[in-house]
């Protein structure tokens, strides 16, 4: 109406703003930055613990489902699919090997060339499969190594 006055909330902090699911205040990225997963709850021997991702050496599909090895070889199930998992986890720290395995930055031992210009991935915790990056992922993953 005219010759009313509206009120006007003056925004004196980027704490201020409204913010989206999984995004916090950082004025370094303009206000917002991804916030990543830091704990899985998991389900083992009729208890519910809480997995940090610093223990995960790394993520792998077994019978259709998703599982978190530890570093300590603790294994357990998790009710996300590798793909939502690569989602909720830093990019910084883990990388999507291939369709079976989501590896922990830390948990890499060596890399080694391998035939076709592939790249074998060797881990501190042992694994039973042969960890091949394709060699369409090889630049990829070499950065990923690099950039850190």
């Amino acid at each position: 109406m005219p010759g009313t006055r509206d009120k006007l909330t003056v925004v004196t902090s980027p704490a201020d703003f409204p913010l989206g699911p999984g995004l916090t205040n950082d004025p370094f990225f303009g206000g917002q930055k991804p916030t990543y997963k830091t704990r899985f709850l998991v389900f083992k021997h009729n208890k519910y613990l809480t997995v940090s991702t610093g223990n995960i050496a790394y993520f792998y599909v077994k019978y259709n489902s998703s599982v978190i090895v530890c570093f300590d070889r603790q294994e357990y199930f998790v009710n996300y699919s590798l793909e939502k998992i690569h989602s909720l986890v830093s990019g910084d720290q883990f990388f999507r090997l291939n369709r079976q395995y989501l590896i922990n930055f830390h948990s890499i031992r060596e890399v080694e060339h391998y035939f076709a210009r592939k790249l074998l991935v060797n881990l501190i915790v042992p694994v039973s499969d042969k960890l091949l990056v394709t060699k369409e992922k090889t630049s990829a993953f070499l950065n990923w190594l690099d950039n850190r």
